[in-house]
């Protein structure tokens, strides 16, 4: 099998730039919802709405066989203002598809039509459930599914995911075993002193201070505290204090993520973060406390499913075009919480270069239209390939 020849790709490329003119956010995805649900019908599959809110599944069968896997696209866009100026750019001012989720809502569009359209001849014996997930940002829409009785109503031996990735070439793959996002962790440091007039700071105990200490301080963790061969994130992103120029406030509050790829490194990280609290907060007298908010844990693909995923992906692209030379990712996904759940893998499909701003979250990032057969052609493959008729 090559990369497909696809009669309706107009009809794709229409579905893909009405969805990106009409971003949605997290748990607000009914009209992408309904595009999704009246498409699946219309191809003839069984279409199952409302799970998570938004989410829908759409099942199609074939012969006796028991088997059964569950392809997933998230749906949802980003807090972000487009700047591009294409003609289907984001009618929503604020709203925008930024990370390519109307791709990969389109290209299982595009694979269950393929699919219901050419049933009789491809050849695989078992279940395949689409899953159209909403609210991957920030969200953890895939959990929610989970908790609403994803595998419970849909079973399924495995589930896979694919994510467009800028800066690898169009036509290539990335495929890694074991981990390939990592896990995240907000957490939120409350730095309390002693106000005092800005003249006179020694009758205060200085939150901002403190504060640029802890910024400081913390930065020493991942170098002194995680193994080398080790990975891991501790990044301030906010630090809010003081509204009046000659105040010493009484309190400064620090914001940020930690990230790394397994629940151990996870551990060792939060707890050198509370002996820096500890130790700063001595240091300067003030009160200072830490709390941590666990949010996507890490993305691992297993290593037999991720095999097959090669398998198949090297049957559309061909071998060279299938790497597993590239470092996992500090971002994070809650395709996570599917992977917790059933055995599978998460891909990355080339994007094209991630040129003038074309990037994750960028406000001039674009989906790659020409990738749209691509992933096509790798979901029916690997239909082909997990649910492989036994002769």
């Amino acid at each position: 099998m090559s990369v497909l020849h696809l009669p309706f790709l107009t009809e794709l490329v229409a579905i893909r730039h009405d969805i990106h003119a009409h971003p949605e956010l997290a748990f607000k995805e009914t009209r992408t919802a309904d595009i999704v649900a009246r498409e699946l019908t219309r191809y003839g599959l069984e279409v199952h709405s409302g799970i998570a809110g938004t989410g829908v599944v759409g099942v199609l069968r074939k012969g006796s066989g028991r088997r059964s896997i569950g392809l997933r696209a998230d749906m949802d866009a980003l807090p972000v203002l487009e700047k591009n100026e294409t003609p289907y750019r984001s009618r929503i001012p604020g709203h925008m598809h930024a990370c390519g989720h109307d791709g990969h809502t389109t290209m299982l569009l595009g694979a269950a039509r393929y699919l219901a359209e050419n049933i009789e001849r491809i050849d695989f014996d078992g279940v395949v459930n689409f899953i159209f997930q909403p609210a991957e940002e920030s969200e953890a829409g895939a959990l929610v599914m989970v908790e609403d009785g994803l595998f419970e109503k849909f079973p399924m031996d495995a589930v896979f995911g694919m994510h467009n990735w800028p800066g690898v070439p169009a036509g290539e793959m990335v495929l890694l075993p074991g981990p390939v996002m990592a896990g995240t962790c907000a957490f939120e440091i409350k730095v309390r002193g002693h106000g005092s007039h800005a003249a006179m700071p020694h009758e205060g105990i200085d939150s901002i201070l403190a504060g640029a200490q802890l910024v400081q301080s913390l930065q020493s963790i991942v170098s002194r505290n995680v193994h080398p061969c080790s990975s891991a994130v501790v990044s301030i992103t906010q630090f809010h204090a003081g509204e009046a120029w000659n105040v010493l406030p009484d309190e400064a509050i620090l914001r940020g993520t930690l990230r790394s790829f397994t629940p151990q490194v996870q551990a060792d990280v939060e707890a050198a973060v509370e002996r820096v609290v500890a130790g700063v907060a001595a240091t300067f007298g003030a009160q200072i406390s830490v709390t941590f908010d666990l949010r996507y844990p890490p993305t691992i693909n297993s290593v037999a499913e991720t095999s097959l995923c090669h398998r198949a992906a090297v049957a559309v692209l061909g071998e060279t075009a299938v790497r597993n030379d590239e470092m996992p990712s500090m971002g994070a996904e809650d395709f996570a919480y599917m992977l917790r759940e059933r055995p599978g893998c998460y891909a990355w499909l080339g994007n094209g270069p991630g040129v003038a701003g074309c990037t994750l979250h960028n406000p001039h990032y674009d989906f790659n239209d020409a990738i749209l057969p691509l992933g096509v052609s790798y979901w029916i493959s690997l239909v082909k390939t997990a649910l492989a008729v036994d002769h």
